[in-house]
């Protein structure tokens, strides 16, 4: 279902290693909005496929940031393509690696460890795998304190992660409204 966002990457092993991620992931993910209360998301998002959706625009911006020149000269072609795939896989083990009832708000590191636990499977360079976990387990930004104030997440602090941090919080700005088509395409 990601077969638009995985034809971004160019490199052949980080597209691969891509395709073998995405198909791991869990079948909630397709279907569960990404918001079960709508406090953190646009309205497109909260129905059914809401997370797909909310991945789907994470991307949109990403590679639409990543056409204009400021952004295009200051990643390399690696870290352009690791950008694309982090946004890609950032909330598929949201609900954890079987569906829970809400939110994991661990799911960045449930989404790291999974990659870094499958990195012998993978086609791409451990270095690469390695930066790609980083990617996710940062994509949450300054939110990194449980509900009971514990510091759980990191925040990112090179480029690359603040580059996936500010995509993931665009997509859910609810003052960006994207239309999606009969086939959960974005409409340009």
């Amino acid at each position: 279902m990601f077969d638009f966002e995985l034809n971004l990457i160019k490199n052949n092993k980080i597209k691969e290693s891509g395709k073998l991620l995405v198909s791991m992931l869990p079948e909630y993910f397709y279907s569960i909005a990404a918001s079960s209360t709508g406090k953190y998301h646009p309205k497109y998002t909260c129905g059914e496929m809401g997370l797909y959706k909310h991945v789907k625009v994470a991307v949109k911006i990403a590679n639409s940031l990543l056409e204009l020149e400021m952004y295009n000269k200051i990643f390399s072609s690696d870290e352009q393509d690791l950008i694309i795939l982090a946004l890609t896989l950032h909330d598929g083990f949201k609900k954890g690696i079987k569906e829970e009832k809400y939110t994991r708000f661990d799911h960045p590191i449930i989404m790291k460890d999974f990659i870094i636990n499958n990195k012998d499977n993978l086609p791409m360079e451990n270095d690469l795998t390695i930066k790609l976990a980083s990617l996710i387990e940062t994509h949450m930004g300054q939110w990194v304190y449980d509900y009971k104030g514990n510091e759980i997440l990191k925040k990112p602090v090179d480029k690359c992660q603040k580059f996936v941090h500010m995509c993931d919080y665009l997509a859910s700005r609810k003052f960006l409204n994207v239309e999606f088509d009969e086939n959960n395409e974005i409409i340009d």
